[in-house]
């Protein structure tokens, strides 16, 4: 019996319909398959990265931790020595370890003393019970001219009563070590600032009250003048 051409038709749709529905079929799950290999892919390289970053960042930053904060090692220089300091001080520096203070921008030594302080960036009382302090107006550590610092005459600064003409004082600094030797020490009255002049030249001048031993607020100032030793040292 003939096959009448309409079921031929629909018999031939019928079976493109199948094929077509195979080959979308077989064209989805090699796409899906695909898409599965480039997940797993894209997760592999992604885990060898977070590998590799983790690998080259914790010895990085092991490496750049000390400069990250360069007044830690200048604010770290051991407990002082306070068997000459009064012990009302005494008190005011353990008072003062828990209070927050300005920026260290250096540390000063005076070896043949035995003198070794933070230098901080001002010169309130509470910056001088836990160190020394730049003098308003005068340079920082690691500027020219004349870096003036305080401190307390019953505290840090009390062993200057030691020191000689041609003892060192050695600063170290946010642009590296310097060192100064020590031409004069006075003792002004308590209004004369001539000394905190700027001078050309880098120089230091250490400032505190004077009598080192006296009862109630001091009536004069001794005063430290120092000049650079080296004509090597960078100035600048």
């Amino acid at each position: 019996m003939p096959i009448k051409p309409g079921l031929m038709a629909f018999r031939s749709g019928e079976v493109l319909s199948y094929v077509a529905g195979v080959v979308l079929t077989g064209f989805f799950v090699v796409q899906l398959a695909q898409g599965e290999v480039e997940r797993q892919g894209g997760i592999a390289e992604f885990e060898l990265l977070a590998q590799q970053s983790a690998t080259s960042v914790e010895p990085s930053a092991a490496t750049s931790a000390p400069a990250s904060n360069p007044t830690q090692d200048f604010e770290d220089v051991g407990a002082p020595d306070t068997s000459l300091w009064n012990a009302a001080r005494v008190a005011d520096y353990e008072a003062s370890l828990k209070a927050d203070l300005p920026q260290v921008l250096g540390v000063l030594e005076v070896p043949e003393v035995g003198l070794k302080v933070p230098v901080y960036a001002t010169n309130t009382d509470l910056v001088m019970d836990r160190g020394a302090g730049v003098i308003d107006g005068m340079s920082y550590p690691h500027e020219p001219g004349n870096i003036g610092i305080s401190g307390h005459r019953d505290g840090y600064f009390r062993v200057l009563k030691d020191v000689k003409v041609g003892d060192r004082i050695v600063l170290q600094t946010l642009e590296g070590e310097k060192t100064f030797k020590i031409n004069a020490t006075t003792i002004v009255p308590i209004a004369d600032k001539t000394l905190l002049r700027d001078t050309d030249d880098q120089t230091v001048t250490l400032v505190t009250c004077y009598p080192f031993y006296f009862v109630g607020h001091a009536p004069k100032r001794f005063i430290v003048t120092a000049s650079l030793d080296s004509p090597n040292v960078n100035q600048n």
